[in-house]
């Protein structure tokens, strides 16, 4: 089941970087900016932003067997779309329909894991779900970069089909229904929540962008935070809310969100900010940039195999403090690479940092469950999801407004070298800001997940004591 779930993980993974890859020439042939094709990147997380918090009733509703499959669908039939687009508004609409199955593509299958897997497994089931899916961030720079080379970019969207349909066949197979009952739709909550998010995302991404005027980019971002405010009055009436904002009176759950969102911010942006330095700064083409990038992705797959002994042995709390300043500084690291940067110290460096980069993400996608009762894990997994996807998207905006800022501030071209170290240094502030919110975790956080809760009851069980005589 874990290795149905990574088939979903995997063309979503691959598709996103395979695309961050071809970036230069996307813009190119769409007769836009580079900086300008965040909002491709955006809208495919804006996307799963907003259908992710209905993604679990609608598992609960129809099962998930169908909903896994229908989700992977429509995913394909969104890739499809992006391949024929011939400007920025037909591909951002395109990626939209792409976030749609993504939305339900991913989370629903998590859900299978978190309701199957006892909490004490969670780890390391999480662990070797991920390492197949990790195999699409390796491929995608190399064949994406390969494919926009040496053919057409167009073809990247269509590398994923194969895998999509195995996907469908396999859950079809092997994925439980897994219906449960529920209540009705809060559908006055589902589209306060689902403007709100999507005008504040498009709005904020959209800022001196061709695609919208500024002030109507301004407008949709601030009617998108009153949308939420309405929705977060809505929540605390409604007996029944589509998101249960109380899940954060729960510390690990609200310091792991917090937290999490903080670290997301910065590393979402890197696959926007390196593959365009690397490119537009260092004059490498896409396949060079691809065979570059994708250490990152291996370092982390190596990662997800020792995670579970780590955190076993220091705990979520201080892995999570710890590991979010070497991350964070390794990000602000990605700023001093120049073009004569040897080619070995530039793999090695991303090669640590995915290491530490997914060792945080393994730790964040657990602690966040460590309190959540199995009746609330639908609920929980909606909403961190969603939390998820919006702090990813935000990432590569602040990542494309520090790299415009800097451009202005020097007077230099966007793509000079010095301006993307302005805008590495910012996202990995920003990251290593999330240190404030692992703080305030409670030093036994997430003991019965990690396993120091068994390994302290083994080290003070006491020992049988004999009958006299015996």
């Amino acid at each position: 089941m874990p290795l149905i779930v990574a088939t979903a993980l995997f063309i979503e993974n691959m598709d996103a970087t395979a695309i961050s890859t071809s970036l230069p020439q996307i813009a190119a042939d769409l007769g836009v900016a580079p900086v300008a094709l965040k909002l491709a990147l955006t809208t495919y997380m804006l996307a799963l932003a907003v259908f992710i918090p209905v993604s679990g009733w609608v598992a609960d509703r129809f099962g998930a067997r169908p909903t896994f499959m229908a989700a992977i669908g429509v995913f394909l039939l969104g890739s499809l779309a992006c391949a024929a687009s011939g400007s920025l508004a037909e591909l951002v609409a395109a990626r939209f329909v792409q976030g749609m199955g993504g939305a339900m593509m991913v989370p629903v299958g998590r859900l299978v894991l978190l309701r199957s897997v006892p909490k004490a497994e969670l780890v390391r089931a999480l662990s070797w779900l991920t390492i197949p899916a990790l195999l699409g961030p390796m491929l995608g720079p190399v064949l994406g970069g390969f494919i926009t080379t040496y053919s057409h970019w167009r073809f990247i969207f269509l590398i994923n089909i194969p895998m999509g349909l195995l996907g469908i066949w396999l859950a079809w197979r092997h994925i439980p229904l897994l219906r449960s009952a529920v209540g009705p739709l809060d559908w006055r909550g589902f589209a306060l929540s689902s403007l709100g998010l999507a005008l504040t995302i498009f709005g904020f991404a959209s800022v001196g962008r061709q695609l919208v005027s500024t002030p109507l980019a301004l407008g949709c971002a601030l009617l998108g935070l009153v949308a939420l405010a309405l929705y977060a009055l809505h929540a605390r009436r409604h007996p029944h809310p589509l998101l249960r904002l109380d899940l954060f009176r729960l510390s690990t759950f609200r310091n792991g969100v917090i937290g999490g969102s903080l670290f997301r911010i910065g590393i979402g942006a890197t696959p926007f900010l390196l593959p365009l330095m690397l490119q537009l700064g260092f004059g490498l083409n896409p396949l060079e940039s691809g065979l570059i990038t994708f250490t990152s992705a291996a370092g982390a797959m190596f990662m997800k195999t020792v995670a579970p002994a780590i955190l076993r042995r220091f705990g979520f709390r201080r892995v999570l403090v710890i590991n979010a300043l070497i991350a964070s500084a390794l990000l602000c690291g990605f700023g001093l690479f120049r073009a004569d940067t040897p080619y070995p110290l530039m793999i090695g460096v991303l090669l640590v940092s995915g290491c530490f980069r997914s060792l945080q993400f393994t730790s964040l996608n657990a602690i966040v469950y460590a309190d959540i009762e199995p009746e609330r894990m639908s609920q929980a997994s909606s909403l961190a999801a969603m939390a998820q996807q919006a702090s990813l998207a935000l990432g590569i905006t602040i990542g494309g407004y520090a790299l415009s800022m800097a451009s202005a501030a020097t007077g230099d071209p966007m793509g000079t070298v010095t301006n993307f170290g302005f805008a590495f240094l910012t996202v990995g502030l920003i990251s290593a800001s999330s240190v404030l919110a692992m703080l305030r975790l409670a030093p036994e956080a997430g003991a019965e997940m990690s396993g120091r809760a068994r390994q302290g009851e083994e080290m003070t069980e006491p020992k049988p004591v004999g009958r006299p005589g015996t």
